[in-house]
């Protein structure tokens, strides 16, 4: 199966989990880079996976905006200090050989899976407005979360969702949404990093993102007819991330 193909199965499954799920999804673009699609190098596979997340997060996030499921004013402070701490991660990761950044991408891919599981129904202000008490505790932690994001070269939803949350108190609904304005941002300041460096594939992002377009409308149709199963989804796929985890680990070890 040519590459081409690989990489828009690979799209159409992490658009379809961005969709139905929300941030977190975009955890599966580097490995499948790396071990479906065939890319050798970590490196461009973080440069060519922050491309083609960005742009599939965009997808969903036309999507949720339709639904006005966003909170503008939080979601784009937060996105704003926190594109920033992407470029800085982003050079850090750069720096870091690139067995070691896989062995600790598969220690965050842990963290994306226990951050799922711990997901609680909705609960909080359903009509947050941003202000400057808000602004002091979300703007730091953008930063922080958009660093990490940069580093690792993913959307860093599993992080910006609980980071909007406690920074904010908004419930699930908006901070799954809010979060892809995030997602796209990190995305878009980690790949023109990797991009600047030659790291990134861009013949390989291109048919990764439209099968990201197609798994979002997918994506988002399953999350309709699902909506009383995203939680055992979550738990399913929470067990999915654990076990690829445990693979790039033993693969990076080895």
């Amino acid at each position: 199966m040519s590459p081409d193909v690989l990489a828009v199965i690979s799209g159409v499954l992490v658009g379809s989990v961005l969709g139905l799920l929300g941030g977190g999804g975009s955890i599966l673009a580097v490995p499948l880079l790396l071990y479906f699609v065939g890319i050798k190098d970590p490196h461009v596979a973080i440069g060519t996976s922050a491309v083609a997340v960005s742009a599939s997060a965009l997808i969903s996030l036309i999507l949720h905006a339709r639904k006005g499921t966003i909170k503008w004013p939080c979601a784009i402070a937060f996105a704003a200090s926190g594109s920033l701490g992407a470029l800085v991660g982003a050079a850090l990761g750069k720096a870091v050989d690139g067995q070691k950044l896989l062995l600790a991408f598969a220690v965050a891919m842990f963290g994306v899976g226990i951050s799922m599981l711990l997901r609680k129904p909705d609960a909080g202000d359903v009509d947050v407005h941003i202000s400057p008490r808000l602004a002091a505790r979300l703007i730091p932690t953008g930063f922080f979360t958009g660093m990490a994001s940069g580093f690792f070269g993913i959307g860093g939803g599993f992080l910006i969702v609980p980071g909007l949350i406690g920074a904010t108190n908004m419930i699930m609904l908006h901070a799954v949404g809010s979060s892809l304005v995030a997602v796209t941002a990190f995305g878009v300041a980690t790949a023109a990093s990797y991009a600047v460096s030659g790291l990134v594939l861009w013949d390989v992002a291109g048919p990764f993102i439209v099968g990201g377009f197609v798994g979002g409308l997918l994506g988002q149709r399953l999350g309709a007819a699902l909506a009383g199963r995203t939680g055992v989804l979550t738990r399913v796929f929470a067990v999915f991330i654990f076990v690829t985890a445990a693979y790039i680990a033993w693969k990076a070890l080895a």
